[in-house]
């Protein structure tokens, strides 16, 4: 825990576990909001290819992940450790000219 404490910035093992907490609630919303927007747009299991369905299905849950994570993180106090990690994350991804002034 003081590595992960340490590596990340953090003081408390409380926001250790929120942090962990906030991942698991979010991935499970984010999957779960990705479901009527499937339904809406046609997708589903049963009638799509699942090589098709389950590549889309991702690609649509990968947006709502990340716009939802900061706002999950914001109602469990770690807002701050969130958007900068969304930040770091994102620009990974070569999108860091969201994030410039």
């Amino acid at each position: 825990m003081d590595k992960l404490k340490q590596r990340w910035g953090i003081q408390s093992n409380w926001a250790i576990v929120a942090i962990f907490i906030v991942f698991a609630i979010n991935g499970s919303f984010a999957s779960w909001a990705a479901k009527p927007i499937t339904s809406f747009i046609g997708l589903s299991a049963e009638t799509t290819n699942a090589w098709l369905y389950w590549p889309l299905r991702f690609l649509l849950i990968f947006p709502i992940y990340q716009l939802t994570l900061p706002i999950v993180g914001w109602l469990f106090g770690q807002f701050n450790f969130f958007w900068a990690f969304e930040k770091k994350f994102l620009c990974r991804l070569g999108l860091g000219f969201l994030f410039k002034n």
